[in-house]
């Protein structure tokens, strides 16, 4: 099932509250576009890398800490922005004592990124089955990162090690009923639908 404009997706581990403003639907899986709310702390689930996808972050509101290969990076001005290329180690939080509210463009294979991010694991999330940091469990983790690999690849364990470990585990995972690409989360329905806030021009400039 597709995400559409103005859909809202959540996860509860990691504060994050998400609106669609552009879906891959829309472009073929070219490019997708989310307004991203975080609480105070809220923050992506871990450090990672993408394969094939460059991500822009562009802040709206609040202010927005970033460690991309190591380096760290503050936004803290509206229309502040940082590309991430592929495979760049990278995460973010909410660094202030107010929500914040950026933009994250993801170029090529976005597609995918929402079925992975919105749906798979925002859903385990909503069902208390990832860590307080939004992490899956170990099992479910080990189907996840195989059948999204293209997509994401966390980085606190090495890559040839994960591939090693989550290929031998993925299918006792899978004979306990893990699923990597769950049918209730791809097929779940989105919180709610809303208005997208108008965008100042100096972050429209990044994106359109």
């Amino acid at each position: 099932m597709n995400v559409e404009v103005g859909e809202v997706y959540e996860n509860p581990r990691c504060g994050e509250r998400v609106v669609i403003r552009t879906p891959a639907a829309e472009n073929g899986g070219a490019r997708t576009v989310m307004d991203v709310y975080a609480k105070p702390g809220g923050a992506v689930s871990g450090e990672h890398v993408h394969p094939v996808s460059e991500e822009r972050f562009t802040l709206v509101r609040g202010k927005v800490a970033f460690l991309i290969g190591g380096r760290p990076v503050t936004l803290d001005e509206p229309g502040q922005s940082v590309l991430i290329q592929p495979g760049i180690k990278h995460r973010w939080w909410n660094c202030s004592g107010e929500e914040s509210f950026h933009i994250c463009e993801v170029r090529k294979n976005s597609d995918r990124f929402e079925q992975l991010v919105l749906r798979q694991l925002f859903g385990l999330a909503q069902d208390g089955k990832t860590s307080p940091e939004g992490m899956p469990k170990l099992l479910q983790q080990a189907v996840t990162t195989m059948e999204f690999s293209d997509v994401v690849r966390f980085t606190n364990t090495p890559w040839p090690v994960q591939r090693v470990l989550f290929g031998a585990l993925a299918p006792v995972a899978r004979l306990l009923g893990h699923k990597g690409c769950d049918p209730r989360y791809m097929n779940r329905k989105p919180s709610e639908r809303v208005e997208l806030e108008k965008l100042p021009d100096e972050v429209l400039a990044h994106h359109y």
